[in-house]
């Protein structure tokens, strides 16, 4: 088994967190810029799963992110709210480009490969971790509390991000999971 976990960046410009996770829960994780890299590791690499932070989906009704719209959520984020998860909203600002991006990577990945939408805030809140913002030596902890064994000695948030992603992959594989949502406008996957 092997999943990669992608904490997806909004521009090429920035790093792109990446985790590539086996059964083992041997986290191997590094952070790379363009889309071709992502594209060409996943040829490589040929995971079972691939699991991203990002919006992969528009909400239903709404046709773009370029033209204005009363619509700004879908069905699962309306979901993360009942739940107390903080998030941004798909078409607020820098989030619109991550969202065109996640969108572009979902319609090119889902020819070949299983895509999952996760959001590793999310899973950490429900597993009771602390999120990066509380400090990246106290996440890393938490991961570690899974089981995971983390084999770069001081990843950043964005790797730790990415392996939140995949370990939430992990959890999809074994069954352990709830998807909020529906399938036709999106969904995310979350811990059981």
């Amino acid at each position: 088994m092997k999943i990669l976990g992608i904490d997806l960046a909004g521009s090429e410009k920035r790093k792109t967190g990446i985790c590539v996770l086996d059964e083992k829960l041997k986290a191997n994780c590094f952070c790379v810029f363009k889309d071709k890299e992502i594209l060409n590791l996943i040829e490589k690499e040929k995971p079972d799963l691939i699991a991203i932070d990002a919006p992969l989906t528009l909400p239903k009704g709404r046709k773009s992110l370029k033209r204005k719209s009363k619509i700004h959520f879908r069905k699962c984020d309306k979901e993360l709210w009942k739940f107390g998860i903080k998030f941004f909203p798909i078409t607020l600002g820098p989030m619109r480009k991550l969202t065109e991006r996640g969108i572009r990577l979902r319609k090119i990945l889902e020819k070949k490969h299983k895509v999952i939408e996760v959001y590793p805030g999310a899973t950490q809140d429900i597993l009771k971790i602390p999120r990066k913002q509380k400090g990246l030596k106290e996440l890393k902890k938490g991961l570690k509390k899974l089981g995971i064994k983390i084999l770069k000695k001081n990843p950043n948030g964005d790797e730790l991000d990415a392996i939140t992603c995949a370990f939430t992959g992990f959890l999809y594989l074994k069954g352990k999971y709830i998807a909020i949502g529906n399938k036709k406008e999106g969904q995310i996957i979350l811990p059981k």
